[in-house]
């Protein structure tokens, strides 16, 4: 196993440790620090593994950090004029 595979394994080791206890602000720094330290983890892992093993890497990434990535395609919605993507409540 590469030095990149085992750090990406201990990146979502540890970010589904802390997703476990309870956060006043629902672990939003904790999220920015993963995100930050993610981004260069995957390009290690693609670099050193291939683009398949990046992809299935980026997928592990996105289902821990999934609100996150939930808000930025809403605010990606609203710059590109697709308008509310959540329907208000009746």
């Amino acid at each position: 196993m590469s030095w990149s595979l085992l750090c990406a394994f201990l990146w979502l080791i540890s970010a589904n440790v802390v997703a476990m206890f309870p956060s006043r602000d629902h672990h939003w720094r904790f999220a920015y620090g993963m995100i930050a330290l993610g981004i260069p983890l995957l390009g290690w892992v693609t670099w050193e593994n291939g683009p398949w093993i990046g992809l299935i890497a980026m997928a592990a990434g996105v289902s821990i950090l999934r609100w996150p990535v939930r808000y930025l395609g809403r605010w990606v919605r609203r710059r590109l004029g697709m308008g509310n993507p959540v329907p208000p409540a009746e």
